[in-house]
């Protein structure tokens, strides 16, 4: 278990410095993806461990997999409406929108 919560926990502190440092909107939906994956990975631990015979850790981890999917294409279809008005999807210059 230790093996997986250690993994868990090195994919979620990169989710969050990626966040916090990336400029790109495609590097922080990365970023945003592992951390929501890891999640993922502590539902299914922690239901193996506390609850061996259930499955609800498997089926909020299968949700989570499809939000993260649908939250996924609707960041990449606003990412690519950017672009397409920018020509740049760099987080600091999303403020000339605001005009």
């Amino acid at each position: 278990m230790e093996h997986y919560l250690i993994l868990s926990s090195i994919m979620f502190f990169t989710g969050i410095y990626g966040f916090i440092t990336r400029k790109n909107m495609l590097a922080v939906l990365i970023s945003i993806e592992l951390i929501l994956n890891s999640v993922e990975i502590n539902f299914s631990v922690f239901n193996r461990y506390l609850y061996p015979e259930g499955m609800e850790g498997m089926i909020f981890s299968l949700f989570g997999i499809a939000i993260s999917a649908a939250e996924t294409a609707v960041a990449i279809a606003i990412i690519i409406n950017i672009y397409r008005n920018l020509k740049d999807i760099n987080v600091r210059r999303i403020n000339k929108m605001k005009n």
